[in-house]
C-alpha cells in the first residue's frame, strides 16, 4: 500500500517521523529502530492525531493508544521525512 501521507519528522526516542491523511484517516508512523518501514493505521480521527501530537510523550501515547491496534499495515516504501521547522 502506498503511504498517503506526508511524513514530518519528531522529536522522540522511538518515532522518526509520523503523518496524517484525514480525507483516509489514515496515521502513518516511521520507527527509529528496526527497518524503519512506515506503519499505516486507519481510521483514526482527526481528534485522536491532534492529541497523539501534542501529548508530552509520542511514544508514550503510541503505546497506550495505537499500538494496541492490529489492524495496521506497512507502506510499500519508506518516505522521505520532512524536517520540521
Amino acid at each position: 500500500m502506498k503511504n498517503p501521507c506526508t511524513m514530518t519528522e519528531v522529536q522522540s526516542s522511538q518515532i522518526r517521523a509520523i503523518g496524517f491523511d484525514p480525507a483516509t484517516k489514515t496515521l502513518a508512523v516511521q520507527f527509529l529502530r528496526g527497518d524503519q518501514k512506515t506503519a499505516l493505521y486507519p481510521g483514526v480521527e482527526p481528534e485522536q492525531f491532534e492529541a497523539f501530537t501534542t501529548s508530552q510523550s509520542l511514544g508514550k501515547f503510541f503505546g497506550q493508544h495505537i499500538k494496541p491496534r492490529k489492524d495496521f499495515s506497512y507502506a510499500d516504501a519508506p518516505e522521505k521525512a520532512e524536517a520540521q521547522g
